[in-house]
């Protein structure tokens, strides 16, 4: 254990969340999404379970030590739902409410057409999969930079 990290950061994701620079994305995924087959195709080719927790505590935990990026008008995108892009789901909800409370308020979410986004999620450092069921709840986050003292 170490002091000041959420536990839910295992040795894994903290190395891929270390290692990833200004501008890359991780899939953050719910339990449905194709994440070994997509996780194969990413820069790392790392897949990482965290089967026992659902989507908002996962980004919840990855926010905690990752900031957004501030240059992009969408560092976080969702998967949009088939036929109705523009509905927003409670996982979309609360994802947002996360990174209103993590990184504070003011922070826009993007969203990308349901194929779209396994085409994005291929470009993605890596890939994070849940224990999350609840529909659509796939998120791509992307890293920004911490200012110098």
């Amino acid at each position: 254990m170490l002091k000041g990290i959420d536990p839910l950061l295992n040795a894994d994701l903290l190395h891929v969340l270390r290692a990833m620079g200004h501008g890359d994305d991780i899939a953050v995924v719910d339990c449905n999404f194709p994440a070994a087959s997509v996780a194969a195709e990413t820069v790392t080719g790392e897949l990482i379970r965290l089967d026992a927790v659902d989507l908002p505590r996962a980004m919840r935990a990855i926010l905690s030590v990752m900031p957004l990026d501030s240059f992009v008008d969408e560092p976080v995108r969702r998967m949009e739902v088939m036929g109705k892009p523009d509905e927003i789901l409670e996982a979309h909800r609360d994802v947002q409410a996360v990174m209103d409370e993590t990184e504070g308020g003011g922070w826009k979410m993007g969203s990308i057409e349901r194929f779209a986004f396994y085409g994005e999620a291929k470009k993605a450092f890596a890939v994070v999969a849940t224990g999350e069921r609840r529909p659509y709840a796939c998120f791509l986050a992307k890293k920004g930079v911490i200012p110098a003292p």
